[in-house]
């Protein structure tokens, strides 16, 4: 696509925004409140993706996000230019593709550990707690299988303490 034909940015007005009503991707109320607070922290970043009739294509969620904010536009795309079959086959698309990539877990693991050191809230990165932790943990000795098992009971434990909240866990990933 030339960057000529890139479809501009507008400002949508959020009462008039239509959710596609087969719209396979959920969003549980915890997931919304990420969102929120992610929008609240770094702002309203990424837009919704319109059809040209105010019906929602991608952002489902950001949307709702933003009515639990109470804000009343939002900035979106508009791709009017997709045929009924393209608009749907991208909602699917739009949410599938981003699951499909992957994490490098050294480099996250070097990012929590610099973020948490700024005294970044690592909760807004959508990250558990549990998950946080298994990725600032040494892996050498993951449990998996029987042997790793039992290398990992024949450690001492170490004390891990999360960046984010403070909680304090040993190497077997057991709270203390």
């Amino acid at each position: 696509m030339n960057a000529s034909k890139f479809p501009s940015i507008k400002t949508a007005q959020v009462a008039d925004l239509i959710p596609y009503a087969r719209n396979s991707r959920t969003h549980s109320d915890e997931q919304i409140t990420q969102i929120a607070a992610s929008i609240k922290e770094f702002g309203f970043l990424n837009p919704v993706i319109v059809d040209g009739e105010n019906g929602i294509i991608a952002g489902h969620g950001r949307v709702m996000a933003a009515k639990k904010l109470g804000m009343t536009e939002l900035p979106a795309v508009e791709a009017s230019h997709l045929t009924d079959a393209q608009r749907r086959a991208y909602i699917i698309a739009d949410n599938k593709l981003a699951l499909n990539a992957g994490w490098d877990d050294e480099m996250l693991r070097v990012e929590f550990d610099e973020l948490g050191a700024m005294g970044f809230d690592l909760d807004l990165t959508g990250f558990t707690h549990q998950e946080m932790f298994e990725i600032i943990t040494d892996k050498e000795f993951a449990p998996g299988t029987e042997d790793d098992q039992g290398k990992l009971d024949q450690l001492e434990p170490k004390l891990i303490i999360c960046p984010n909240c403070g909680e304090e866990f040993d190497s077997r990933g057991h709270e203390k």
